[in-house]
């Protein structure tokens, strides 16, 4: 990831964009994909697990290539790769499935999505990145297209143990973003993102074996609404395409802009996930979420806007978060 730190602002602009985009739409494919999966009898527990591990089976002979015989970063970044895979793959899924057992999943999503206003408050108060009045307005702007998004105002009740788990899911989001940025430490992106997985779904396992997660798999195609698929076609596009190219993608693109500015684009897999939602389960988003999607992407806009220079966001800052 060196070879990175020389491009130009705007060239590192714009692949951290595309690289955090790609990575948002092909997380936001992961619930659609999944209940296919549910409604034939898998536990959510279990096809997270099956969809962790087979991610990391797929990333791990790229990441040992990628890591070249340096066995020392594995040694000297163990706490960052078990940090990573416990809280951004383990807190984040395993508190958030929780939460939506006690809250509509609208509201689940939303407490999670509050991950990029912690982002900025982390960075502010333990860095002294004091937000921009700009970056303020762009937030705020995005909460409330988040809000639109998910129509929260429809049904949605309060319950203190939904919302306490999706705080934590919330946490466990924040965290994806503050440790994918750290490229100081000369962890490439693949073996950040296998090890990552390897833990998290090690650690998932651990608690379906403890019955504090439900595992149950069925045998039965996957029935969309373009079609049945295979089970084992859904559930290897749920490990490759939902997991493995999402976080590897997804590092990629926050090491490019930074923890602040990626976790607002990642907001995007709340529209991908409305998207999905239509092609794959036929439930068609209401008019108010197509508001709430324009006034996301102008919020992002603004947080862009309101970024003082490219080189604060670079490995001397952002990157450089010490968590």
């Amino acid at each position: 990831m060196t070879a990175m730190t020389h491009d130009s602002p705007q060239r590192r602009l714009g692949s951290g964009i595309a690289f955090a985009l790609i990575s948002a739409m092909s997380f936001g494919l992961s619930g659609p994909l999944a209940r296919g999966l549910m409604d034939t009898g898998w536990s959510a527990g279990a096809a997270v697990g099956a969809r962790i591990m087979i991610a990391a089976t797929a990333l791990l002979i790229p990441a040992l290539i990628s890591l070249n015989g340096r066995w020392g970063l594995l040694r000297a970044n163990a706490p960052i790769i078990i940090g990573y895979g416990l809280s951004a793959v383990t807190l984040a899924q395993f508190a958030f499935f929780n939460s939506i057992r006690y809250l509509p999943v609208g509201m689940g999503l939303l407490i999670e999505y509050t991950a990029p206003v912690a982002v900025v408050l982390w960075l502010w108060v333990r860095h002294g990145h004091q937000p921009t009045w700009i970056t303020g307005v762009g937030a705020a702007i995005a909460g409330l297209g988040l809000i639109l998004v998910l129509d929260v105002f429809s049904g949605a009740h309060f319950s203190l143990p939904g919302v306490l788990w999706g705080l934590g899911a919330m946490v466990g989001a924040a965290s994806y973003f503050l440790l994918s940025s750290r490229d100081d430490n000369g962890l490439p992106p693949l073996v950040l993102a296998a090890g990552g997985l390897l833990v998290g779904g090690t650690a998932l396992l651990i608690l379906g074996a403890l019955g504090l997660v439900p595992m149950s798999y069925g045998s039965h195609d996957a029935v969309y609404a373009i079609g049945q698929v295979p089970w084992w076609v859904a559930i290897l596009a749920l490990g490759l395409v939902t997991a493995a190219l999402s976080y590897v993608a997804g590092i990629a693109g926050v090491r490019r802009l930074g923890a602040r500015l990626a976790s607002f684009v990642a907001l995007i897999e709340v529209l991908a996930t409305l998207v999905f939602a239509w092609v794959l389960l036929n439930e068609l988003p209401a008019p108010i979420q197509f508001v709430g999607a324009a006034l996301i992407v102008g919020g992002v806009v603004v947080v862009k806007l309101g970024e003082r220079e490219p080189h604060e966001h670079h490995v001397s800052d952002d990157v450089a978060l010490g968590v």
